[in-house]
């Protein structure tokens, strides 16, 4: 099978990751183009392609392109409809369409505020009272998932197969273990959520893809100057 198209996305970022697994699970081929973030994003190629110079990117081979992760995920899950990745009816498709959202949304963006300001140190006058916001909003967010998680019997987030509400909550659950939830919040606090995880991330068409999560022992908190 031919590649759908092209997509220049970092391995770091979990929307490269849930684009990726979606072909995975639908049985597409990706070209995956070599890419250094703040070099191939500046260049003027890409920038002419893409204006905003914004990662992950996609092109197909009829000159289709595409930015923001969830808009090619799904994209890439609709080539191949009969994977189920969009669900099986209207109601089931909304639903899919409200958890990536939701991850994206709720937790993903919150933690990538917890790597810039407190991994990266890119984000200047981080203070205490920001982080326990953020870390409030986070800790409602997940608890709303362990609450919801804690329902399912299969286990999944909309029916009782992968779809892409679950590549993406998985990726979300998997930022949190790197920033916010430590081992206790992970075993005691959220044990549903990381369980869930597990079962996602352990799926043999994208286990590769998910890798080996390194979890940190404590949440990341920021220090008084």
């Amino acid at each position: 099978m031919a590649p759908i198209g092209k997509l220049y996305g970092l391995a770091l970022q979990q929307q490269t990751t849930a684009i990726l697994s979606a072909a995975a699970i639908a049985g597409l081929e990706i070209d995956v183009a070599p890419c250094e973030f703040g070099v191939t994003n500046k260049e003027p190629e890409f920038v002419q392609k893409f204006p905003q110079g914004k990662i992950p990117a996609f092109e197909d081979d009829e000159g289709f392109k595409l930015t923001e992760g969830a808009a090619i995920a799904r994209y890439v899950s609709f080539l191949a409809s009969e994977s189920g990745l969009l669900g099986r009816n209207a109601k089931e498709a909304a639903l899919v369409d409200q958890w990536v959202h939701f991850s994206e949304s709720e937790i993903l963006g919150v933690t990538a505020i917890f790597y810039t300001a407190l991994m990266a140190k890119i984000l200047p006058g981080y203070t205490i009272e920001q982080h326990e916001f953020h870390v409030q909003r986070i800790t409602r967010s997940l608890q709303y998932l362990e609450d919801y998680l804690a329902t399912r019997r299969s286990r999944f987030i909309v029916n009782d197969s992968i779809t892409l509400a679950d590549i993406f909550v998985a990726g979300a659950a998997k930022r949190a273990g790197q920033t916010v939830c430590g081992s206790a919040e992970r075993e005691r606090t959220f044990p549903h959520v990381f369980a869930y995880y597990a079962k996602v991330a352990s799926d043999e068409r994208i286990k590769a893809l998910f890798g080996q999560p390194t979890f940190i022992e404590r949440p990341l908190t920021v220090q008084a100057e």
